[in-house]
């Protein structure tokens, strides 16, 4: 074997975080990334622990539509030989993830024009922390977690003009962690489909959905929202949906027409199918005196965009998952630390569903659908 296959090597196998937050409605979903070192020797003996390193853990998506954008900043925790850890205890532990006090962090600002060359615009935002306290038991500890975060507007820019975002972190130590995303959502970004139309008799027909992709965007999710009231007899109005999602796709498996303009498919027996599926054996029974109203309320088309640094991080993934072997590199663009320091953001527009698409469900008589 050769010398430099001898001794030991570190493996870190990142696992996936995500962070989930919206001021507008005060819901934070929250996990966290952590590390577990193991140490491979070519003999028979197996060290699994080496001394403790400070690592840091970086994650944010940047979104120039949200009001306050956040970062979340921990760092690996790990064992000695002679005191191991049982991750699963150790990570309900604050301490051992978050760095004590509060990290100069903050954004500094580039803008791009012609030449693709970013330049720092003068503008640096610097980020405060925040103690959110409900989040859910889980993995990690809770109920109390610490974010870093900035309620400043975040530029997108338009045309050849763009804007990117250096984040800046020192550590306790001094050490400076770093990384840049080019921020995606600029006007160009558009939902195209004004109207869809479904079917109640069986067809293999396909309707599309019609969106302009973002110039530097590489990562889209598409998704369709029914939503409709339901009142059953004696009980309070409710609001419900069914919803599809295209699941995650880079733009080359959109089908391209010209420009930036692209579609996707989707079966003309979505809506009742579904729609079906949901309601179930929850219908009229009696029309004179039925047990359930409904109303249609809209039909909301929405689409994310995703920057190049979560693309990479999305085939990262998709590559681990499919191969037969666990070892494959997992994407940062940490540098002095891991995580994804990326951009995303989502459009929605409500559609107008088809005339003929309402006379189906007003006519199926037992789903208790009206007009208002």
């Amino acid at each position: 074997m050769q010398n430099n296959l001898q001794g030991k090597k570190k493996t870190l196998l990142l696992l996936r975080y995500l962070i989930c937050f919206n001021m507008k409605y005060v819901r934070f979903i929250l996990n966290f990334l952590f590390f577990i070192c193991v140490f491979y020797s070519c003999s028979t003996d197996v060290d699994l622990y080496a001394g403790y390193k400070d690592v840091p853990i970086i994650y944010a998506m940047l979104n120039s539509r949200a009001d306050t954008n956040y970062v979340k900043i921990t760092r690996a925790f790990c064992g000695t030989n002679d005191n191991p850890i049982n991750a699963n205890d150790v990570a309900l532990i604050s301490d051992s993830s978050n760095y004590p006090g509060k990290l100069d962090v903050r954004f500094i600002e580039l803008k791009s024009t012609l030449g693709n060359k970013y330049e720092p615009t003068g503008r640096v935002l610097i980020l405060d922390t925040l103690t959110i306290h409900n989040k859910e038991v889980g993995v990690f500890y809770s109920p109390d977690q610490v974010v870093y975060y900035t309620p400043e507007h975040l530029k997108v820019g338009t045309g050849s003009e763009r804007y990117s975002y250096r984040f800046v972190a020192v550590k306790p130590d001094g050490d400076t962690v770093t990384a840049k995303t080019t921020m995606v959502g600029n006007e160009e970004f558009s939902i195209e489909t004004r109207g869809v139309n479904f079917q109640l008799a069986p067809t293999n027909a396909l309707g599309r959905l019609y969106f302009r992709a973002d110039g530097v965007a590489p990562l889209y999710d598409v998704k369709m929202e029914f939503n409709y009231r339901e009142q059953k007899s004696g009980q309070e109005m409710k609001m419900k949906k069914i919803s599809r999602s295209f699941g995650t796709r880079t733009i080359s498996e959109y089908t391209h027409l010209i420009g930036n303009s692209y579609y996707l498919e989707y079966s003309l027996n979505w809506l009742f199918n579904t729609l079906g599926n949901a309601i179930g054996g929850d219908t009229v029974v009696d029309a004179n005196h039925p047990n359930v109203v409904r109303y249609i309320d809209d039909f909301i088309i929405s689409i994310s965009a995703g920057g190049d640094e979560l693309n990479y991080y999305y085939l990262a993934n998709q590559a681990q998952m499919d191969s037969p072997i666990s070892l494959i590199t997992v994407y940062t663009n940490i540098e002095g630390g891991y995580g994804l320091f990326s951009s995303r953001t989502t459009i929605q527009r409500e559609a107008k569903l088809a005339s003929s698409c309402k006379r189906d469900l007003f006519s199926v008589s037992a789903w208790g659908f009206k007009e208002d």
